[in-house]
């Protein structure tokens, strides 16, 4: 099952400790409009505190981008910030915020430097969200003028490639 390309959105704002909140509630929009409800508290929360370290290490009004992408099997959320300084997860602060409340809510996180900054990012395992539309597509042939065979379920044998095997039920 694929599912039928990246959900994406970005917001580009400048991080003031009045957007903040506006920005988890339209981080929350968009979960819920994805359907991925559950995820709605985390996601913000470090999306949050990401925000409020551009804001308190950055400067105030510093500019940066909010992204958030939904594979299907992973949401990330990143934010971009011009910053020089990479930051790191400091044995101090570890349990106080920033860096380590997003590495806490996250299956993986990270920084990387791009040409004018930083990118730091926190990925979650998502599971299928229950009523979005996915796609199927049949098996690639690798050889072909091949047939596709049936594969055995649970209970059946392989047979002798005539068709299924009777599945018994105990």
């Amino acid at each position: 099952m694929t599912f039928p390309g990246d959900r994406r959105y970005t917001v580009e704002l400048r991080a003031s400790a009045e957007r903040v909140p506006r920005i988890r509630r339209i981080v929350a929009a968009h979960l819920r409009h994805w359907r991925l409800e559950r995820h709605i508290p985390p996601v913000c929360r470090g999306v949050a505190e990401l925000l409020t370290n551009v804001h308190r290490h950055i400067g105030p009004d510093a500019r940066c981008v909010v992204e958030l992408r939904w594979t299907g099997r992973h949401l990330t959320a990143s934010v971009a910030d011009h910053g020089p300084r990479l930051p790191r997860l400091a044995g101090a602060a570890v349990g106080r915020g920033g860096l380590s409340v997003v590495a806490a809510l996250s299956d993986s996180w990270g920084t990387c430097g791009t040409a004018d900054g930083k990118v730091i990012w926190f990925t979650r395992r998502v599971a299928a969200a229950g009523g979005m539309p996915v796609v199927t597509r049949p098996p690639l042939r690798s050889v072909p003028g091949t047939e596709a065979r049936p594969v055995p379920g649970p209970g059946e044998s392989a047979g002798n490639g005539e068709g299924r095997a009777a599945a018994t039920l105990a």
